[in-house]
């Protein structure tokens, strides 16, 4: 017994020895980190309690990021279950026990008496096969790097998610100040109608003044059910982000502008390359790493495949002496196989996996060029939206300087009632777009902590 495990054991270690891995050798795309860095959670630059508390719950709770934890999960266990056997041989004990029935003229006496008896066997088996060529060790490779995949699209999962939450509230916030606005300019509008209403019955102004204004308010008011219906579907997004059904859409903050607020030093420039730090890049990789390695196990199918087996048991005729020392029985074996023809099977199989090489490839150069693209248009972005809040601000302004001097010549009878309308109505316009261009400004910003990768590395990993 010690004489064949030992044997086994020399078997395996001069396997080990020997083994080289043939196909390609991955290298990763060389890559440049940025200057500029981002928190693990980017989101708190935007100083907003009731935001951190909103993402920290659609974080634990949110079934897509569930079912990416749970993908992840997955992918380690079959690599683990690939990697546990593949360095050491296969073990397995047996015990049987059977009845048997044999015929004399088997044994050359046709006259004889059948032989009836039972046969008790117990033994322990090993293989084992060399990995003279890599093949096992191909296939490792291809499941790590599908398990470095997993990991990359549950981060793609939590950026998406944490991105969109954001980009949902600010929407919101938008929407219901752009409501409230809406209400204040009808409000205003419903003052002055009331009274031209007395001015018209007065004879102080004409009928058709007074339709039009009335005009003016119907179409004000038209704008409330769009906006409305789109605030309420925006709350049942942001339940539904948050993991939770959107009959509990009463329960979330209703969030305003005000309770946001960009963020400081957003990077500027461009990074020399992104491929550390997107996770869609790094998850295109790993696929790019597993093709790599596939071809090196279809390399493999066209050499020889060697393997080792043995066994060493006892069998008897009866059970109590199953186990005397004369009853041992044992075998050792060898084999060699070379594939010699399979119609050209096994080359059209590494064609195949090198073309599939060749795809993942030119997917992570697309995935690359599109990560620079996102990147570019959102400092664009910024960039014009710092421009246009400026012009939106001064236009505000001005609106608001206007509107004071039509009042106060209004009062003095110096301006007429028609002036002054326009003049507020045209305000409570500029207030309106100046929400919508400060709601842009952070939307971008959101877009762009996106493009540069969320800043999941600097993220203290869950255990």
């Amino acid at each position: 017994m010690n004489l064949f495990v030992y044997g086994m054991m020399t078997c395996v270690c001069a396997g080990f020895l020997a083994g080289c891995a043939v196909g390609p050798d991955f290298h990763p795309p060389a890559a440049t980190l940025m200057a500029a860095d981002i928190p693990g959670e980017w989101w708190g630059l935007f100083k907003s309690p009731e935001l951190d508390r909103l993402i920290r719950g659609a974080l634990a709770d949110n079934p897509t990021l569930e079912a990416a934890q749970a993908a992840l999960r997955q992918a380690r266990e079959d690599l683990n279950a690939r990697a546990g056997g593949e360095y050491v041989p296969e073990v397995n004990g047996s015990l049987s026990a059977s009845r048997q029935k044999t015929s004399s003229a088997a044994m050359g006496l046709p006259q004889g008496p059948a032989s009836i008896f039972t046969l008790y066997h117990a033994s322990v088996n090993v293989s084992y096969v060399f990995d003279v060529f890599g093949r096992g060790r191909r296939e490792l490779e291809a499941l790590r790097s599908l398990v470095d995949y997993q990991a990359y699209q549950h981060e793609a999962a939590r950026l998406a998610l944490t991105a969109n939450i954001v980009t949902t509230v600010i929407m919101e916030a938008s929407l219901r100040e752009q409501v409230q606005a809406t209400l204040q300019i009808m409000a205003i509008q419903q003052k002055h109608l009331i009274m031209l209403r007395k001015q018209q019955d007065l004879g102080g102004v004409s009928r058709a003044e007074f339709l039009s204004q009335r005009t003016e308010f119907e179409q004000t008011r038209a704008l409330l059910p769009p906006l409305r219906r789109e605030l309420s579907q925006l709350r049942y997004h942001l339940t539904v982000l948050a993991g939770k059904m959107p009959v509990e859409a009463r329960r979330f903050p209703k969030f305003h502008l005000a309770m946001l607020h960009l963020p400081l030093g957003l990077p500027s420039g461009l990074p020399a390359s992104l491929t550390r730090q997107r996770p869609d890049l790094q998850a295109a990789e790993a696929l790019l790493h597993a093709a790599s390695a596939r071809v090196g196990v279809a390399t493999a199918d066209l050499y020889p495949r060697i393997t080792l087996n043995g066994s060493y048991g006892r069998s008897s005729a009866g059970s109590g002496n199953l186990f005397d020392a004369n009853n041992a029985v044992w075998d050792l074996g060898a084999g060699l196989v070379q594939p010699l023809v399979n119609g050209g099977a096994l080359r059209a199989k590494r064609r195949g996996a090198v073309a599939a090489m060749d795809e993942a490839s030119s997917r992570f150069r697309q995935t690359l060029l599109m990560a620079f693209e996102d990147v570019s248009n959102a400092l664009r972005a910024l960039e014009e939206d710092g421009m246009a809040y400026q012009a939106r601000v001064a236009a505000q302004s001005a609106a608001r300087d206007s509107l004071t001097l039509a009042r106060e010549q209004f009062v003095s009878g110096a301006a007429s009632y028609i002036l002054l309308l326009n003049a507020e109505r045209q305000y409570q316009q500029a207030c309106i777009a100046l929400i919508q261009a400060r709601s842009t400004r952070l939307a971008d910003a959101v877009a762009l902590f996106q493009s540069l990768g969320g800043g999941w590395w600097n993220r203290t990993k869950e255990k």
